[in-house]
């Protein structure tokens, strides 16, 4: 039973990080049609701003003020490329996503080079707060404070989401445009703007996500390629743009994974991982949650 809840909680925490990466993913792949590849790339430099702030900005002693402002100074680095790509490129290539794929595969390389011009190609270490670096037991179990902190982390970014896409006037625009760009246009919506402000938000959670996984080990370029395409399957496997199915389907892949990994080695528990997403989707290929719609009869 000790190894079934470490295990448990362990695959909590890499669901609550897929969930974070994968709100981004909801509103540009999702909501827009746009096959992000980048995204990850986005993941690292909320990573790399950490590290910045860290060993470039605070003093050795301030290590905790540098990652708490990290938080959101990686969302808005984090938010601000991905607002350069929509606008320099994305904003031509709406309804061919895979256009899109290719597009921003090639500018994922070339943020991973970057990645490797300004910080080396090793991998670096984040140091965590001191506050962080303990745990706590519940009966048998060790939970890391560190692992706890990025379950909350991410609820709190799940709530605020909620609120801005259904209690804010943006976040009501931001649903009517994907709901139909044509009629929101026609009632005076400036879907451009939409677009922007939906690219920086979904690109500014997956800086965050990078926040959250510097507590979990080093970071290097290629950092997002590790979690990219898992975060595609939340957003597939949960229903494309629903924001109930992402998060269910988050902690189901994340706990799987986590249970998968302990019997065997990571590169087959992913061939099985992969295998029960792919038997699922042959039965349930809208995925888990589906937008309710009307029809004329």
């Amino acid at each position: 039973m000790t190894t079934f809840f470490s295990q448990l909680i362990a695959g909590i925490s890499i669901g609550s990080l897929l969930l974070l990466i994968a709100l981004g993913l909801t509103f540009t792949f999702g909501q827009m049609n746009v096959i992000n590849m980048a995204h990850g790339e986005f993941i690292a430099a909320g990573a790399y701003t950490t590290y910045v702030l860290q060993t470039s900005v605070f003093a050795a002693s301030a290590t905790s003020l540098a990652f708490v402002l990290s938080i959101p100074i990686a969302f808005i680095v984090a938010g601000l490329l991905g607002l350069v790509l929509e606008v320099v490129l994305i904003k031509r290539l709406y309804g061919r996503p895979l256009d899109t794929l290719l597009v921003t595969w090639g500018v994922s390389l070339m943020l991973q080079q970057l990645y490797r011009d300004l910080f080396g190609a090793p991998n670096v270490q984040v140091k965590a707060p001191t506050w962080l670096q303990d745990s706590f037991n519940i009966g048998q179990v060790t939970v890391s404070y560190s692992r706890l902190f990025i379950v909350v982390l991410v609820l709190v970014a799940l709530v605020a989401i909620w609120f801005f896409s259904s209690r804010t006037v943006q976040g009501t625009r931001m649903r009517a445009v994907v709901q139909n760009r044509q009629l929101a246009e026609a009632s005076g919506i400036n879907s451009p703007r939409v677009d922007r402000t939906t690219f920086f938000i979904g690109s500014g959670l997956a800086g965050i996500a990078g926040v959250g996984i510097t507590l979990l080990g080093s970071i290097g370029p290629s950092l997002g390629s590790a979690y990219i395409i898992d975060a595609f399957l939340v957003v597939v496997v949960g229903g494309l743009g629903q924001l109930r199915g992402a998060v269910i389907a988050a902690f189901v892949l994340g706990i799987l994974n986590s249970f998968v990994e302990l019997e065997m080695q990571s590169s087959l528990a992913k061939v099985i991982v992969f295998a029960v997403i792919i038997a699922f989707l042959q039965i349930r290929p809208q995925g888990l949650a589906v937008q309710k719609t009307r029809a004329l009869a």
